[in-house]
């Protein structure tokens, strides 16, 4: 069996008991939250002025609320197998017609996050790894360090404040402009630079101390000749092997960012499905945002192969 499919038949499977994690806790988690589920419902289809418990009952009635929990969870799973997420209990609206459109948006914001956080970071690492001791890797760890330990929602808070507020540079909130992209854009990006910067750094140094790097030298290529065609591939491979983790925290910080940029993407689609118990939203947004991270890492796996044939992984 190839090296390719044996890593797309361990992901199919991986893919599968996520599916099933997903479905079993999102089910749980939202049966177990406080509150009547029928209210809420009832409130984000006719507005909470309007609620009533009339109104709750025939919400109950319509969507079979009453059911117990087995057969509620029974026939979400009889619907996945057949490719079917179901219907949204506020909208009406297929699940998968309102996945569609929120995920090309948070898609989009996740490229331009990862885009800066590309173009910010590693060149910073390259630069620190190449003078590693130095006043400018000294400084570059700090900062880093920094980036990373304040919290998102802190630091777009204060992006909004000094950029939007302050400066008046680029509205605060909203979508429809590429304007509107820049701030949780960079609000994410400079989190994840932080870390690429110090991946970079790392894999530059250990290059720059390495055999390779100096038998490069006595061949007579200069600085950039050796980096451009020798450690630039000594940094990709670590650089790869992070960007799946870097998906861990871009899909953590899009639920956090996108509600305070007020982005129309499927973090807040799932806020908003948590908030009025929109139980199949949930676990299709959760469902979509798992998987995605199963079909993130197999493409890295794969073209970790294509860099590095050394390397093999299940």
């Amino acid at each position: 069996m190839t090296f390719a499919l044996r890593t797309l038949t361990f992901r199919l499977l991986q893919a599968a008991g996520v599916a099933l994690v997903v479905g079993v806790m999102s089910f749980l988690m939202m049966r177990a939250m406080p509150g009547d589920m029928a209210f809420r419902i009832a409130a984000a289809r006719y507005g909470y002025d309007l609620a009533s418990a009339d109104l709750a009952e025939a919400v109950r009635t319509e969507l079979n609320l009453g059911a117990g929990p087995l057969v509620l969870f029974a026939q979400w799973m009889a619907d996945l197998a057949r490719l079917d997420l179901g219907r949204s209990m506020v909208s009406g609206l297929p699940v998968w017609q309102e996945i569609a459109h929120q995920l090309g948006a948070s898609l989009q914001l996740a490229a331009v996050a990862l885009g800066l956080s590309l173009l910010i970071g590693p060149p910073l690492g390259i630069y620190a790894g190449l003078r590693a001791g130095g006043r400018f890797d000294r400084a570059l760890l700090v900062a880093a360090a920094a980036f990373r330990a304040v919290p998102q929602f802190l630091l777009g808070l204060v992006l909004i404040v000094v950029l939007a507020v302050q400066l008046q540079l680029l509205p605060a909130a909203g979508h429809g402009d590429i304007r509107h992209l820049v701030l949780p854009g960079l609000t994410l990006a400079l989190g994840l630079a932080a870390a690429s910067a110090r991946i970079a750094r790392d894999a530059m140094a250990a290059f720059a101390a390495s055999p390779a790097h100096a038998f490069a030298r006595t061949k007579g290529l200069s600085d950039g000749q050796v980096l451009l065609h020798h450690g630039l591939r000594a940094i990709a491979a670590p650089l790869l092997t992070y960007l799946g983790l870097q998906f861990v925290l871009l899909a953590e910080g899009v639920v956090v960012v996108e509600t305070i940029f007020g982005w129309p993407g499927i973090g807040h689609a799932l806020i908003h499905a948590v908030f009025h118990r929109d139980v199949p939203m949930v676990q299709g947004t959760a469902l979509v945002m798992g998987l995605s991270f199963v079909l993130l890492n197999t493409l890295i796996d794969l073209a970790l192969r294509r860099i590095d044939p050394r390397e093999v992984r299940a």
